[in-house]
């Protein structure tokens, strides 16, 4: 009887803890506002590469889909306890994206109406991929002297 009760009760804080940190989808490169029961101090992310988060106010973060995958978010108070637990999930929303497959070689482009501007993701060609990583951690880099203070 001890054993069943101590089973339930672990059972039931599970539930708790999951029904407490229901899933967030987000879909690639688009942000998400996600909002809290309690006031939030501390936000933490599982895989930064993933999802990043960025506190609005003490109940709204914003989240963005930065790579596919899924990861999870930890949102503490301000003495520490736990007030949220939530599975990130980012997937591309299919709509506005185009893949071009020439023989094995394949190339993303997002596409708005009718004009298609190439947007490479992992799997399309080595060079095409590997140009545009370098092209936005140029920019990431430049933005962050920017934000420092430092001039170029």
């Amino acid at each position: 009887m001890r054993r069943f009760l101590l089973a339930t009760t672990f059972l039931a804080a599970f539930a708790g803890a999951a029904g407490a940190g229901s899933a967030v989808a987000v879909p690639l490169d688009e942000v998400r506002i996600i909002a809290f029961a309690r006031p939030v101090a501390t936000l933490y992310v599982g895989n930064p590469v993933i999802a990043d988060v960025t506190i609005i106010d003490n109940k709204h973060a914003f989240v963005q889909g930065k790579a596919f995958g899924a990861t999870n978010l930890i949102a503490l108070d301000a003495m520490g306890h736990q007030v949220a637990n939530q599975h990130v999930v980012v997937a591309g929303n299919g709509s506005s994206v185009v893949t071009l497959q020439r023989g094995t070689a394949q190339t993303t482009y997002a596409c708005v109406g009718a004009r298609c501007q190439a947007s490479p993701l992992p799997g399309d060609g080595k060079d095409t991929y590997e140009a545009a990583i370098d092209q936005i951690t140029k920019h990431q880099s430049m933005l962050a002297k920017a934000a420092a203070g430092e001039t170029q």
